[in-house]
């Protein structure tokens, strides 16, 4: 009897087995805080923020310069060939400023300027004496003794032409248009020198009739032969390598 009650006890059981309840699952471990990759984090937003602010701020710190719009030669005045530039300002940088401009007319350039420079005091000078070690010389030019489209700046060959110049068979008008002598025992006299001033150089159309006054940079020991081959009318100019 007591083997039949246990038997009836357990055919009510389920065979399933037994499922353990919510409050027996396994704890998770707890997240583990990493304090210095967040500080690392708002550093760099901090530092990026910084940097963008003070590009911005450096960008809006702009002075108006002077910059030449064409080549100026040595000695030469800058005129009316500039514009005005924005850049950054810079203290050690001795900017020729735009509100200065009118300054400029009294000053020459010490070399070279070039097209696209900014212009900067150290570049220009108000001495106008002569380089030393050169001398300047003036001539009177017929045509046929001189390029055409000459102007200030250019670089020219000086050659004696003429009886006088070594050739028996070359004469003083005996020169093609491009201003070099015909005869090829015509003596050269200065091999570079430079165009100083010219008339016409401003687009106005030269007389054919009356002569070019031009005036030479040379070198200093060359200036006496120039100018005395110029006095008998016995100079013709050629251009060279080196002109603008």
């Amino acid at each position: 009897m007591k083997i039949q009650e246990r038997t009836g006890a357990g055919a009510g059981r389920s065979a399933a087995p037994a499922q353990p309840s919510v409050g027996d699952r396994l704890p998770t471990p707890p997240r583990e805080r990493k304090p210095a990759l967040a500080a690392l984090a708002v550093l760099l937003i901090l530092v990026g923020a910084l940097g963008a602010t003070m590009l911005v701020l450096q960008a809006g710190d702009r002075i108006e310069v002077v910059q030449v719009t064409d080549d100026i030669q040595a000695g030469g005045s800058v005129g009316d060939n500039i514009t005005s530039v924005l850049v950054a300002d810079d203290d050690s940088i001795n900017y020729v400023m735009w509100e200065e401009r009118a300054a400029l007319e009294g000053y020459k350039a010490k070399s070279t300027i070039y097209k696209g420079t900014l212009v900067i005091g150290e570049m220009l000078t108000k001495e106008t004496g002569v380089t030393q070690g050169k001398a300047t010389v003036g001539l009177s030019l017929k045509a046929g003794q001189y390029p055409s489209g000459l102007k200030p700046g250019d670089t020219v060959a000086a050659y004696r032409v003429g009886t006088t110049g070594g050739s028996s068979n070359s004469n003083s008008n005996d020169q093609d248009s491009s201003g070099s002598a015909a005869g090829g025992n015509d003596t050269l006299i200065v091999d570079q020198a430079t165009v100083t001033s010219v008339p016409g150089a401003g687009g106005e159309d030269i007389v054919a009739s009356s002569n070019l006054a031009v005036t030479l940079t040379v070198d200093a020991d060359k200036a006496a032969l120039l100018a005395q081959a110029a006095s008998n009318n016995e100079v013709a100019l050629v251009l060279v390598p080196g002109s603008n």
